[in-house]
């Protein structure tokens, strides 16, 4: 059986990247990290931010894609897989 489609989503994983983002913050400003684990935190940082980011564009790129008012003719059907 196929997971559903939606928990590969660009949505969903800005969701999850976003919420593991927000926790390493909270644990880096404690101050109570090492500086090896500190480099290690900032560098899944700045990959989540990256996920975070793409997954944004996604969504921009699925809204405009979906409903521009200037270019309705041009409008494509948005699939997953895109």
């Amino acid at each position: 059986m196929n997971a559903p489609a939606e928990t590969n989503s660009p949505i969903a994983s800005f969701e999850q990247s976003l919420e593991e983002l927000e926790q390493l913050i909270q644990r880096m400003e404690r101050g109570d990290l090492s500086l090896e684990d500190s480099l290690a935190a900032y560098e899944r940082g700045i990959a989540l931010y990256r996920t975070c980011q793409s997954a944004l564009e996604h969504a921009e790129l699925r809204v405009r894609q979906l409903s521009d008012p200037l270019d309705a003719d041009t409008a494509k059907p948005f699939h997953e897989e895109d």
